[in-house]
């Protein structure tokens, strides 16, 4: 008898390491299929390597553009009594995978926070001919980060700011909704989850990498954030995450500058919202997600993490073009297909309608909850 299967706040009980293998297979295959990344990048950094759009980015720039690419991410080894995270299975796979291919790529687990883990960084790519970084992927996601400098920690919080939040939410795993009240965000709580999530530890990375001269002339870096419609901005954009997104994207500008003499530039690339182990666990946006994916499948416009990364180096980044698109803010845009009017409209409608005994008529709840178990290599045969 198959035991039980359960996620509570994004951790599943189970992973199935055949399964992560086939996910980062099945992303590599779909690359392999796509047009070559003319003057791609070279040599690439990947802080936050294991999984979504990490991982995606390192499929892209390696098996897209033939990058060599260098791998940063904590995850938990298997023990003779439980299998290893999720992110450790997915790494292992790419590391075969580029072996096979005959393109360089190195792994380092370790706490990306930390300054020991930069400047493990540095000392290992100056030993093994890496060269210079021509493009670094900041795409760290933890609910914890402890100060390099001060050694306090700081733990993220998912709240509103100003005012208390009562709505509906959507367990993914379950299917099951309920009301929730969030109660808003204390002063420290806001600067805590800024601490976690903004700019600052990506700054520091690009400073110490600038320091060491690991940074190649026309560098570019790039960190992930997201925006989302009014409907979603109490939780989100208006709320803790949203504070801390608004310090990440100030600290583009920042790091521009500190580029700027070798006419390097920092960008925030502001992505679609997707099933990750993170999303699935914000209040009020999980149902939006589901009822989001029924109408961009509708449309013909749904894409996975591997599909966004895709775009993201091939239509912006290394386009050809001179310049970057980007909106008046500085701020790539790759959540473009999801802001569109008729797109949000239309969701708007769904989650208008939204009761309990309506969840698998009306949304894609059973497409995220496929999503979500896929994560951890899960497939629905392993739920039976």
């Amino acid at each position: 008898m198959k035991k039980p299967i359960r996620i509570v706040n994004g951790v599943c009980s189970s992973v199935n390491p055949a399964g992560c293998f086939a996910n980062v297979r099945r992303w590599i295959e779909a690359e392999k299929q796509s047009p070559c990344i003319e003057k791609g990048p070279r040599s690439v950094l990947i802080l936050g390597c294991s999984g979504g759009y990490g991982l995606a980015a390192r499929v892209v720039t390696a098996f897209g553009a033939g990058a060599r690419t260098f791998g940063v991410s904590y995850e938990r080894p298997p023990t003779v009594r439980k299998n290893g995270s999720p992110g450790w299975y997915n790494n292992q796979a790419f590391d075969m995978a580029a072996t096979e291919a005959g393109l360089f790529s190195e792994t380092l687990i370790g706490d990306a926070f930390s300054d020991a883990t930069r400047e493990a960084v540095i000392q290992r790519v100056k030993g093994n001919g890496m060269g210079a970084f021509d493009l670094v992927i900041y795409s760290l996601a933890s609910p914890a980060r402890v100060d390099p400098k001060s050694g306090e920690i700081y733990r993220s919080v998912i709240k509103p700011v100003g005012e208390a939040l009562v709505g509906s939410t959507l367990d993914v795993a379950t299917g099951k909704i309920t009301e929730v009240t969030l109660q808003p965000a204390t002063d420290g709580e806001i600067a805590a989850t800024v601490k976690v999530m903004g700019g600052e530890d990506w700054k520091l990375w690009i400073e110490a990498l600038h320091s060491a001269d690991m940074l190649a002339n026309n560098v570019q870096t790039i960190a992930l954030s997201y925006i989302g419609p009014a409907a979603t901005h109490a939780i989100y954009r208006s709320g803790t995450l949203g504070k801390a997104k608004e310090h990440l994207e100030a600290a583009a500008f920042e790091i521009s500058e500190l580029l700027a003499p070798n006419r390097g530039r920092a960008y925030v690339s502001v992505n679609r919202a997707l099933v990750t182990r993170a999303s699935v666990m914000i209040p009020v946006m999980s149902a939006y997600l589901c009822a989001l994916n029924k109408v961009l499948k509708a449309k013909g416009l749904n894409e996975d993490c591997h599909q966004q990364m895709s775009r993201l180096l091939r239509e912006r980044l290394y386009s050809g073009d001179q310049l970057v698109a980007t909106d008046e803010q500085g701020r790539i845009r790759l959540d473009d297909w999801e802001m569109r009017e008729d797109v949000q409209r239309e969701t708007a409608a769904i989650l208008e309608r939204l009761t309990p005994d309506n969840v698998r008529e009306l949304t894609d709840w059973e497409g995220c909850c496929d999503e979500l178990f896929g994560l951890f290599g899960l497939t629905p045969e392993d739920r039976v």
